[in-house]
């Protein structure tokens, strides 16, 4: 069940709400397995950051996660946060591969709760898909081809 606090909107350092340059932020509340979850995704020109919060405004461990050369295989590293609760780092390389930009991912949700943890990451994507952050999947026609 999805709660109604949601918050979209554009803007860049001069607070101009021009295509070019522009911040996209969005944040939203959704409510599963009996918890909590609050999103927020900032957009910028070449990577999106992204927290996740579970039943509190609390931080937890940052990710940063990108391609790297040559064979565009995906490297994630922590952060902040130690190396023993990997809690994100999943998700950060799989949004990687799914949007193809660089991924800032900050993610509170207990270690224990993978369940938790990709009911959180399908929301995220499905919120990605519709703000269009997603990579183009092969295929499929592209909507904005010039004729």
């Amino acid at each position: 069940m999805s709660s109604p606090a949601q918050t979209e909107g554009q803007t860049n350092s001069s607070g101009d709400l021009s295509p070019e340059g522009s911040l996209q932020v969005a944040c939203f509340t959704e409510d599963l397995h009996d918890v909590t979850l609050h999103f927020q995704i900032v957009r910028f020109s070449k990577q999106i950051y992204v927290w996740v919060g579970c039943n509190t405004a609390k931080f937890g461990h940052l990710y940063a996660a990108a391609t790297t050369r040559p064979d565009n295989r995906v490297s994630v590293t922590s952060v902040l946060g130690g190396t023993s609760d990997n809690t994100g780092s999943g998700m950060a390389r799989r949004l990687v591969l799914k949007t193809g930009l660089n991924i800032v991912l900050a993610c509170n949700i207990p270690k224990d709760s993978p369940m938790l943890e990709a009911a959180a990451e399908r929301k995220l994507v499905e919120k990605l898909k519709g703000l269009g952050y997603m990579r183009p999947i092969a295929g499929e026609a592209s909507t904005s081809t010039a004729q």
